[in-house]
């Protein structure tokens, strides 16, 4: 197998900040226990796609939420769906 992700960690808690922030900075954050089998770090080994892919991410996972966010709003617009996004955002926070 081989890892792809941000060699950078993140905690839940901050990725669900950082949508919140760039999808609608009023939505509440509702908090849930982490499952038993939760992983505590987030952080990928991606030596292996280095090494064998000669891969590495190029960009910042700032930017990358953006792109992403833009994306699903172009899909909503395209598809006449409300842009509308919802009020609480659902994070498994320990």
């Amino acid at each position: 197998p081989v890892n792809l992700g941000n060699p950078d960690e993140y905690t839940i808690l901050e990725l669900a900040q950082a949508v919140q922030s760039m999808v609608n900075p009023d939505a509440e954050l509702i908090y849930k226990p982490l499952p038993q089998d939760d992983p505590q770090r987030r952080k990928p080994d991606i030596t292996r796609a280095k090494t064998f892919l000669d891969w590495s991410p190029t960009v910042p996972l700032q930017e990358g939420l953006k792109l992403t966010i833009d994306d699903f709003r172009d899909r909503f617009n395209r598809q006449g769906t409300t842009t509308e996004l919802p009020s609480t955002l659902h994070s498994v926070v320990g």
